[in-house]
């Protein structure tokens, strides 16, 4: 995300423009398609494109090419590594974490998302195909931390420590087992 970009609202592919909606919106409807298992990869790649250019006459191979740059370009903003370096400027070995283990779900927690979204001010059924994605992304990754989703992500992440209290680890245990992050399709108590 650069401030002195303006927002895209179009994109040129193969010397022709494209409209390009990334409201907040049709890129999670986007993001909705690609885990549902019930339709085909080819239809996928034309709602998905459909949602984002509009009707067009793309064939399947362009339409794989048009995606692979939009979502690289425009949707994958916080996937993408930073690099470290040390004193000397050497490139630092990427260290894993010990679980790279999900710790936000959009769709499972879209109403804590809405609800801290909420908290500080914002109405996103009102930003509906107003906020860019970029935007979304950028206020989400930095809600502050008494944001009920902040809360929730730093339950999942809890580990116990030393001093902890039997009853303070069963609490956290049962907070986890709570706010974990399901399968998709999977039911909630809720």
């Amino acid at each position: 995300m650069r401030l002195n970009d303006p927002l895209a609202t179009s994109i040129f592919f193969n010397e022709k423009e494209y409209p390009l909606n990334l409201s907040f919106n049709r890129v999670l409807d986007v993001l909705e398609v690609i885990e549902r298992k019930d339709i085909l990869e080819f239809h996928k790649l034309t709602i998905m494109m459909s949602i984002l250019i509009g009707p067009n006459e793309l064939n399947y191979a362009d339409l794989v090419e048009l995606w692979k740059l939009i979502r690289d370009k425009y949707i994958n903003l916080s996937d993408k590594k930073h690099v470290k370096y040390d004193l000397q400027g050497n490139v630092m070995p990427d260290i894993e974490e010990e679980e790279d283990k999900k710790i936000l779900d959009i769709q499972q927690d879209a109403k804590y998302i809405y609800a801290s979204f909420r908290q500080i001010g914002i109405n996103l059924y009102q930003e509906q195909n107003k906020m860019q994605w970029s935007e979304f992304q950028a206020i989400l990754e930095s809600l502050p931390d008494d944001t009920i989703m902040q809360k929730i992500i730093q339950i999942r992440v809890w580990q116990p420590s030393k001093g902890d209290s039997g009853k303070y680890k069963m609490h956290m245990k049962k907070l986890q087992d709570k706010y974990r992050i399901g399968e998709v399709g999977e039911l909630d108590d809720e």
